[in-house]
């Protein structure tokens, strides 16, 4: 699922593509129209829809369409890609949905944090690191277990835009791997704990 440009999904169908991951991309659904996710998708052969939450009455409703269309694809698994709608509990717990933030969770996450306004919240608190979190879903914002993180340094001379670089390279590294431990069966969740289990 995806909201944008598809940096990251591309960078799950690049690891399906090569066997990083051993799993195929079913389907992408996307909250907007015309982004470039979808010509990713479609470049990839992957069949697409756009299911936008203003398109519906309520949370269930939308989720209601969300849920159809997984289904339809034959999906066994989320992740959001840059995917900036919230989902509700219903589907959360129907399906291992993974997620990644463009910060180190617990810090610079929750309701309005994402895209530029995340890299500004960092270089305004003037904290000397920051990184990217894939986490599980969960009923709140950015609350769920945590997978995989990975740190860069923020830089005296670092722009919104500057940071904003450094992290994406690390998401297209820890998305993608996290992905491949989800569908190994190697990611066993402990309360707030994810294990990571060895390869049998």
């Amino acid at each position: 699922m995806a909201s944008g440009g598809g940096t990251n999904l591309q960078a799950v169908l690049d690891a399906c593509a090569d066997g990083r991951i051993p799993a195929r991309v079913v389907g992408v659904i996307s909250s907007k129209p015309g982004v470039y996710a979808l010509e990713r998708a479609q470049r990839a052969g992957v069949p697409i829809v756009v299911i936008s939450p203003k398109d519906f009455a309520d949370q269930t409703a939308h989720d209601e369409a969300v849920t159809k269309a997984i289904e339809g694809f034959g999906g066994q698994a989320v992740v959001l890609a840059g995917y900036l709608s919230i989902l509700g509990p219903k589907l959360v717990h129907r399906y291992p949905i993974v997620n990644i933030h463009p910060a180190l969770i617990p810090s610079f996450c929750g309701k309005g944090y994402y895209g530029r306004r995340v890299h500004e919240a960092v270089l305004e608190y003037g904290v000397k690191v920051s990184g990217a979190t894939v986490h599980f879903v969960d009923e709140g914002t950015d609350t769920g277990p945590i997978i995989m993180q990975k740190c860069v340094p923020v830089l005296d001379d670092d722009t919104p835009e500057t940071l904003a670089v450094r992290v994406l390279e690390v998401e297209h590294e820890i998305l993608p791997a996290s992905v491949a431990l989800l569908c190994e069966g190697r990611l066993r969740v402990e309360g707030r704990r994810v294990r990571i289990l060895p390869k049998t």
